[in-house]
């Protein structure tokens, strides 16, 4: 496929499992499959994003390349969500 849409493809796995999950979603994308994933998971963020769309409540607040995103992000929530901070307002 030309995309690839994934919705927290690795929820539930053991850590073998979501290493060989990883593996597979890093090819494809070296592969030139465009992967549109969404997940909370930090680390694999880290490990897997060449950008990133941050999304609260539907609305985009940020798109930016992973390095700015956990270096610089524009906007107060990813910043707050990147703390590790709840955000319960709009």
């Amino acid at each position: 496929p030309d995309l690839l849409i994934l919705d927290e493809p690795t929820a539930s796995l053991d850590p073998a499992a979501t290493l060989a999950l990883e593996q597979l979603i890093a090819q494809s994308a070296q592969e030139g499959i465009k992967i549109l994933m969404a997940s909370h998971d930090l680390g694999q963020v880290r490990r897997l994003a060449g950008e990133i769309c941050f999304l609260h409540r539907g609305r985009l607040l940020d798109h930016v390349p992973a390095k700015d995103f956990f270096n610089e992000t524009r906007s107060a929530k990813a910043s707050a969500f990147l703390r590790g901070d709840l955000i319960t307002e709009d």
